[in-house]
């Protein structure tokens, strides 16, 4: 195939050359891939993605949503090779969705909060996916998201059909309740038992959040962080008091991280 080398590209040519890589003159690695076999690089790439949004590197982001975009640029050339769809077909899709969906602005709907907006979205995509059941628009979850995430999703859902705690407070009992379950079932045996109590638990405290306002994913994506920038004050100040705590038969008390990580905290 022929190729034009360029000072500046487009999308049109990003096509173009993955055809060149997956075409018999080609890429020895492209030309055997599949929809399944590049389906976790896309899943990596989409979060490194994330990372850069979160560093607020928008130099590396620029750079890492090219990576997306040359996953989906590859999917849609495998669809095109086996007469599916082409990236064209993509693109007019996801058009005419933002214009169904966004009645309140191509059309004459009002829509006058976030609130209104998401609500009519969710409607709009259950007429289109033809879901007349709320169980159907839960089994269009992704079952590939983060568990704490989907358990949102899933809540939402059955909130607008009354289900769930209605406030705050009930939130918070069924914490309480949800925490008492999974206490009891410390004691067992059953890992089965302990595992399912805890799935409760977890999917209470999703529930909480969105009554106080909070997302559990962010949050104990938050927390992660936190947690790794102080373990790194405590091996730096372990290792000035010349205490090894890589050492298996040195003993890190409790006392000595609460010590540590609120000398941490007092001179924040």
């Amino acid at each position: 195939m022929e190729f034009e080398f360029k000072d500046k590209y487009t999308t049109e040519d990003l096509v173009q050359i993955v055809r060149i890589l997956r075409s018999p003159e080609g890429c020895p690695w492209d030309k055997v891939q599949t929809h399944r076999s590049i389906r976790k690089d896309f899943i990596e790439e989409v979060y490194e993605a994330i990372d850069a949004i979160d560093a607020d590197d928008k130099e590396h982001l620029r750079e890492e949503l090219g990576d997306v975009l040359l996953q989906v640029v590859f999917h849609c050339v495998l669809a095109e090779e086996e007469k599916n769809f082409d990236l064209d077909d993509v693109a007019d899709e996801i058009c005419k969705k933002m214009i169904i969906r966004h009645p309140h602005v191509f059309g004459d709907v009002n829509a006058e909060t976030t609130d209104e907006v998401l609500k009519n979205w969710d409607e709009i995509k259950m007429k289109t996916h033809s879901q007349k059941k709320t169980s159907e628009a839960m089994d269009s979850v992704s079952k590939t998201l983060p568990s704490l995430m989907r358990a949102g999703k899933l809540q939402k859902k059955a909130r607008r059909c009354g289900v769930g705690p209605v406030d705050t407070d009930a939130a918070l009992e069924n914490v309480r309740n949800a925490f008492n379950e999974f206490e009891k079932s410390v004691s067992s045996e059953n890992k089965e038992e302990k595992s399912i109590a805890m799935g409760k638990l977890l999917f209470s405290i999703v529930n909480l959040s969105e009554f106080t306002g909070t997302d559990c994913e962010e949050s104990l994506y938050n927390t992660c962080e936190e947690f790794t920038e102080q373990f790194k004050a405590f091996e730096k100040a372990t290792a000035q008091e010349g205490i090894d705590i890589q050492d298996p038969d040195t003993k890190v008390t409790d006392q000595l991280w609460i010590n540590i990580t609120k000398e941490k905290l007092e001179e924040s």
